[in-house]
């Protein structure tokens, strides 16, 4: 079990301001004037200042936990506000860690705040991850979550693990000495697309919340040395059915990574590895690796000759009424029983949120006999990031 180091004259001791604010848990036997003092010795690392960050954060500050450290690079959006709760209407626009670093030392002064604006990647990651006692991963994509495992498999820290979609959330704590790490529960990721993310599914605004906090009690407990973390224990949330089951994990001997061989020793380029496009876009065609694409200022240019394709919106209708280009709307799942409302013969142009969805609609449809069917790349993000920025996103 982890637990904040301590110097040679151990913890820093408690100055009467903190006495009194954190009465509560002095207290309590299992924390006292020690474990206090041990909260505030230790270093954690938040990676993500969004859904899961948010409650992260603002509960190890409001716990004490001496120097906290948040990773991210993006900005707040009105879309983010119906759950993360670290930020306010008036930040709309500013950068995420910003808003958090006013937000926390408002808060709490007596934490240390260590803030990184940058995308966490294999070449930063030891670095940034190396400066602290342990890991809580607040992230919301594969990529990063392999390779917070694998850098925190690597240095020897505990990695807090969460994660939120629709209705439903994970925790569990990995990389501690002799328990699994995330590899042995998802060796592989899974293939691109086949799981969407939150802003296409959908997540309950209070999920990452209740997740947050589960996460945020953990890596108190490991620093205080008690109770039971979930080592090699995933919890289970439903919020509809307000259940929370558990599964036993155990470490796999042969998991790359954490095993008795492992083979991966440095960290690796995991886009490459979760099957994630960088930014150029791929060729059209087979030799690209996807479906035929059209970029969004093809688009713009055919639609303002007056020589636009056919559109075809295969997104929620929720997602139409936030924002549109127009154009055929059925959904994904509809898409199979409604081809007759398509036209073969004339060129067709498929979007979605991200082209993703999109992708896999273009797939179906040129087996189907639309061999003119193309992916709109990027989808309504790349619509909005370049040709329209008034444009709402979500």
């Amino acid at each position: 079990m982890a637990s904040a180091p301590s110097g040679p004259a151990g913890p820093p001791d408690l100055g009467g301001e903190e006495l009194q604010r954190y009465a509560r848990h002095l207290t309590l036997p299992e924390v006292g004037i020690e474990g206090q003092r041990r909260l505030k010795a230790a270093r954690v690392l938040c990676v993500g200042a969004g859904g899961l960050g948010s409650p992260l954060a603002l509960y190890l500050g409001a716990a004490g936990v001496g120097t906290l450290g948040l990773v991210d690079f993006d900005v707040v959006d009105l879309t983010n506000l119906q759950r993360q709760i670290l930020h306010a209407t008036a930040d709309v626009g500013r950068p995420k860690l910003r808003s958090a670093a006013d937000r926390l030392r408002a808060m709490n002064p007596h934490v240390e705040l260590r803030t990184f604006e940058t995308r966490l990647t294999r070449e930063n990651a030891l670095e940034i991850l190396g400066g602290f006692d342990l890991v809580v991963d607040g992230t919301d994509n594969f990529a990063t979550r392999y390779l917070v495992n694998d850098a925190c498999v690597l240095l020897g820290k505990p990695n807090v693990y969460g994660s939120v979609f629709r209705f439903e959330g994970q925790a569990s704590v990995f990389s501690t000495r002799g328990g699994p790490c995330y590899r042995c529960l998802y060796p592989e990721p899974p293939p691109p697309g086949a799981v969407p993310s939150c802003a296409e599914g959908g997540v309950l605004g209070v999920l990452p919340g209740l997740v947050g906090v589960i996460q945020a009690t953990e890596a108190v407990k490991l620093i205080l040395g008690r109770g039971e973390p979930l080592v090699g224990r995933l919890l289970l949330v439903d919020a509809l059915s307000m259940t929370f089951r558990e599964l036993a994990l155990r470490r796999d001997p042969a998991c790359p990574v954490c095993g008795d061989h492992p083979t991966v020793r440095e960290l690796v380029d995991y886009d490459e590895f979760c099957g994630v496009r960088g930014e150029a876009p791929a060729p059209p065609g087979p030799a690209g690796g996807g479906p035929p694409e059209m970029q969004v200022e093809e688009l713009k240019r055919r639609r303002d000759a007056g020589d636009g394709p056919q559109l075809l919106d295969v997104r929620e209708p929720y997602e139409a009424r936030i924002c549109s280009l127009g154009g055929l709307l059925i959904p994904l799942a509809e898409l199979p029983a409604r081809t007759g409302e398509l036209d073969p013969s004339r060129e067709l142009v498929v979007l979605c949120r991200s082209g993703v969805r999109s992708a896999r609609a273009v797939d179906f449809l040129r087996q189907a006999g639309f061999g003119k069917a193309r992916n709109l790349a990027g989808g309504i993000l790349a619509w909005a990031e370049r040709i329209d920025p008034r444009m709402a996103r979500y």
